[in-house]
């Protein structure tokens, strides 16, 4: 498109959005469950829109890639916060998880706009390549770290009913685990690969200034 006026991308937008309804959910999430729920859940959920309209209406900025992953990260991280105070004794778990989040992408992304690429989403990694090229395994990976955490909040106020000695809820967040858990181990990927990616261009500028 023509109109090159950043601010009013379609996707962005659609990020400004995001934003609302996550605060919404971070006003709600410790005396409104549901209203918090599905205000998060609505912020999570159209993350797989703004990508489509960058996409479809030739969109893409990189403000919208910031956009994008600052609102992903922080929503995660409020819903981490708030999961501390439900879950005291898994304290340090779930705050390891949200540095690992947080530190790999941020890591991730000045990385790539250190190497010039054109995008946050390439990488010579193969399990990088593989986890942003692969739309479906993409979605499985997000769908289901967002989803571990939804499950976890909704069982701190409502267990479900009872199947086969344990609570639905807690078989869900367990069953979603394994997904996050995994997410977890390629953001570790993420952050080691970011790392030597900036390491690297230390070193090449070290070389030119010596030459």
């Amino acid at each position: 498109m023509d109109n090159n006026n950043v601010w009013l991308f379609y996707p962005n937008l659609i990020g400004y959005g995001r934003i609302v309804l996550a605060i919404v959910s971070m006003y709600y999430m410790s005396t409104a469950p549901f209203t918090a729920i599905v205000c998060y859940a609505l912020s999570a959920g159209l993350d797989a829109f703004d990508g489509w309209a960058a996409r479809t209406y030739n969109q893409s900025s990189r403000f919208g890639a910031m956009l994008d992953q600052l609102t992903d990260r922080c929503a995660l991280l409020s819903i981490v916060m708030a999961l501390c105070k439900f879950y005291p004794n898994w304290l340090f778990f779930l705050q390891l998880s949200a540095v690992i989040d947080i530190a790999s992408h941020w890591l991730h992304l000045h990385a790539t706009d250190l190497s010039g690429a054109n995008s946050h989403k390439q990488s010579s990694n193969p399990i990088l390549h593989l986890y942003y090229t692969n739309r479906t395994f993409l979605g499985l990976m997000c769908g289901g770290n967002e989803a571990f955490y939804i499950f976890l909040y909704i069982r701190a106020f409502w267990p479900g009913p009872s199947i086969l000695g344990a609570h639905f809820m807690s078989i869900l967040a367990f069953f979603a685990f394994f997904v996050a858990f995994i997410k977890t181990a390629i953001s570790i990927v993420h952050l080691f690969t970011a790392a030597e990616m900036v390491v690297a261009h230390d070193i090449r500028l070290r070389q030119e200034r010596n030459e």
